[in-house]
């Protein structure tokens, strides 16, 4: 829903803005030191802080999978995938990374095909069938899970649905658009090609590509049901890092191995593909928008070029080093997850409602960040513990009652900026009504040309998450057995996909 959101309400003002940066919006939509101090923080703060996070919990999957795979150090399997990563992500720049990850995706998509068919057909399962079938596995196959088990059922069904996705900013899928998801609109060569790229990506990326995983984990359930089978497998493995998340590589030991070949190449396509997006990105946050803007504003491009390259091995060295003392990647994403709760929704209004300014999204960070903190460090030492999705609920009211209590405490943005802003981007909406007016008292006719209908893009948002859903749905009952279901929902999602295409016109 995050992704359907980017494609028909924010790809065309994100390619409008003409920003290098997603981080660089922040001085042309806000005004005076604050939005530069935000500028230059996020840039450091995402760039440095949070890439490192998400390279370390990537790098922890690589290491995974060299120990059990390849039979490599968690060291010697940094030290070769990183460098090599790193060569041809600082020499390339954007334009290597996006045509290596076109290559890469294929591989890994194709790998994590093969991987499930050789998956189901491991002798312990015996075929699909007998998957779907097993005792194991028949309590897992439930659309919505089961009404009993509460805690389940608000965590994986109602939060997800109704309220993760627009309230709580995580990479890669960030309500509004924003990182690598905005890095990649922006290159686009105009707004269509801006919009269509993300539909394309969202539609393959959660209609297509989520069933290999999906079906090697069932099958790891039974082949592996303990964590005590898992380490008599792999008797020689660090035992710190037999958790979990090391059923899917133990799964892929089973290959034969011409298969194994081809399924290594792809998980180090999938690895290679996200660290040198993460890389590029920091990289680009850290100089377009701390470098050149607050210390060297005179820099030349080959100096630039060279400051680049500098922090994409600084970015490089810290995660590695992060991801050898991590345990799972469970770790990451519940840190990023609870840092990022209750911010998502300024994201997106920012684009729709004059009042929000650089102040609140202060708030926002702070509030997030801290209350992330004291349910880290604080709450479980003097009160009850909360459970995961409680600590996210807590999050979002704090940090959502904190920044819209700024923006209309605080200092608006100044009428100059955001009378500029909005006839750059065509932003519209009834949140720039006032803006609007101000532009008409000078005697100049708001230009509406390119302005999108918001009943379109509502109806193109709804169409798309069916057709996503559909698809995704549709495809697991055929595989799991259910034919007419699955039939009837692919069918659905076929006449989704060609409604979103004729939408797709009006944009």
């Amino acid at each position: 829903m995050t992704g359907m959101l980017t494609v028909f309400f924010f790809a065309k003002l994100w390619k409008r803005s003409g920003v290098l940066t997603d981080i660089e919006f922040y001085e042309l939509r806000y005004s005076g030191k604050t939005a530069s101090f935000l500028r230059g923080f996020r840039a450091i703060f995402l760039g440095l802080f949070f890439n490192v996070v998400i390279i370390s919990g990537v790098s922890l999957a690589a290491i995974k999978i060299g120990g059990v795979l390849l039979g490599i150090s968690p060291i010697a399997t940094l030290l070769i995938s990183g460098v090599v990563t790193v060569i041809y992500s600082s020499l390339g720049g954007l334009r290597g990374v996006v045509f290596t990850d076109f290559i890469q995706f294929i591989l890994s998509l194709a790998g994590a095909i093969a991987a499930a068919w050789v998956a189901v057909n491991h002798p312990a399962i015996g075929g699909l069938d007998n998957l779907v079938n097993h005792e194991l596995i028949v309590d897992k196959l439930n659309f919505i899970p089961d009404l009993a088990n509460r805690e389940i059922f608000l965590t994986i069904f109602l939060i997800p649905l109704f309220i993760q996705w627009w309230s709580v900013w995580y990479p890669g899928s960030e309500p509004g658009g924003g990182g690598f998801i905005v890095q990649r609109m922006l290159a686009a060569k105009d707004e269509k090609n801006a919009l269509s790229s993300v539909m394309f990506f969202t539609i393959v990326h959660y209609a297509i590509r989520p069933w290999p995983w999906i079906l090697v984990a069932l099958c790891s359930i039974i082949v592996f049901p303990d964590m005590a089978s898992l380490q008599a497998a792999f008797p020689n493995a660090d035992a710190s890092i037999v958790q979990d998340d090391m059923a899917y590589p133990a799964m892929l030991s089973f290959m034969p191995v011409g298969i194994m070949g081809l399924v290594v190449t792809s998980l180090v396509a999938a690895y290679m593909s996200t660290l040198s997006t993460m890389l590029n990105l920091g990289a680009s946050y850290m100089v377009n928008d701390f470098y050149l803007r607050f210390i060297k504003p005179d820099s030349t491009q080959k100096h630039l070029v060279a400051v680049g390259r500098i922090a994409t091995v600084l970015i490089m060295v810290l995660g590695g080093y992060v991801a050898l003392h991590l345990e799972n990647a469970l770790q990451t994403f519940s840190i990023l997850l609870q840092i990022g709760a209750g911010t998502g929704l300024i994201y997106i209004l920012r684009w729709y409602w004059w009042r929000i300014n650089a102040m609140s999204e202060i708030a926002a960070m702070a509030a997030s960040f801290l209350t992330a903190l004291y349910f880290a460090f604080v709450h479980d030492n003097y009160f009850e513990p909360f459970a995961t999705h409680e600590e996210l609920i807590v999050g979002i009211l704090v940090t959502s009652f904190c920044w819209v209590s700024t923006a209309y405490l605080s200092t608006p943005t100044e009428k100059s900026v955001l009378i500029s802003f909005v006839k750059k981007t065509k932003a519209p909406g009834p949140g720039w009504k006032r803006i609007h007016n101000l532009i008409g008292s000078t005697g100049e006719k708001v230009d509406t040309t390119g302005y999108f209908d918001f009943q379109a893009a509502i109806l193109a948002f709804g169409t798309g998450v069916i057709g996503v859903y559909s698809f995704l749905f549709g495809t697991g009952n055929v595989l799991l057995g259910d034919m007419v279901n699955g039939i009837l929902l692919i069918i659905l999602a076929v006449i989704a996909f060609w409604a979103l295409f004729a939408l797709r016109k009006r944009f």
